[in-house]
């Protein structure tokens, strides 16, 4: 190949690239500009999360081994057992794993006999307790299945998506079956999540760092640059210039 042609074809490819790249550099640097001048503590609504109250353990509650060995088999595996409290009353909260899958049961912390999982009303309750500010809910929605780009996606169901007015103006979700808050989603969250899901190109899940078109973007990225490169040092004139000088000094000798 010439060097005019693989200038020309250097240049086209340079150039078809940049453009398609340049799309997406675009939308990196937007993302990245929210990212930073943004406060990721508003952004996850911690300024508007009230601080858990202690547990108060005064009173006696009874022994996990009440409910353990009565109500699980060998073939049940315990992944956590943690002593909490919903609306003030201590409860124990098990993580395990069965033939099933895993679950998650309540038991009452003063008595030991299993709780139903929340109504909305007592999911309305924890959502008010877990706010900072004074807001009244606007909508509930019972939530038993959730797509790949929910935003409460990968997280426990069923649960109650309850969304507060302004000042919160945001939507808190609370667990049927953990009986606790899961998380907060505010406008300011969609946005991020939005512009993350350009960030890491994963348009399925919006979460996968690793996928083959992320890579692609990237390869395809470090090929325009040095193209450009090569480009530069082939078609400048100070480059061309300099060889030219030192190949006339080495004639010369």
């Amino acid at each position: 190949m010439t060097k005019r042609k693989f200038i020309q074809l250097n240049r086209k490819w340079h150039r078809y690239l940049g453009a398609i790249l340049g799309i997406q550099f675009l939308l990196w640097t937007l993302g990245g500009l929210y990212f930073s001048w943004t406060n990721i503590d508003e952004i996850r609504g911690d300024n508007l999360k009230q601080p858990k109250i202690a547990l108060d353990v005064s009173s006696d509650v009874v022994s996990p081994s009440t409910f353990l060995n009565a109500q699980f088999t060998s073939k049940d595996s315990i992944k956590s057992l943690e002593l909490t409290s919903i609306l003030e009353k201590p409860v124990y909260r098990v993580v395990y794993k069965s033939n099933d899958g895993t679950k998650v049961r309540l038991y009452d912390g003063k008595t030991g006999k299993q709780r139903l999982p929340l109504n909305e009303k007592e999911a309305v309750q924890i959502a008010h307790e877990g706010l900072k500010v004074s807001a009244n809910p606007t909508s509930v929605e019972y939530l038993t299945e959730t797509g790949k780009h929910h935003e409460y996606r990968g997280r426990p169901l069923p649960a109650y998506a309850i969304t507060f007015a302004k000042p919160a103006n945001t939507t808190i979700y609370v667990s049927a079956e953990h009986g606790n808050i899961q998380t907060f989603r505010s406008n300011k969250w969609r946005v991020f999540d939005f512009l993350w899901m350009l960030h890491t190109m994963d348009y399925e899940g919006r979460d996968d760092f690793n996928n083959l078109l992320l890579r692609a973007f990237a390869l395809f990225g470090l090929f325009t640059i040095f193209s450009g490169f090569s480009l530069f040092i082939i078609t400048s004139k100070t480059v061309q210039k300099n060889r030219f000088s030192k190949k006339s000094k080495e004639m010369g000798k």
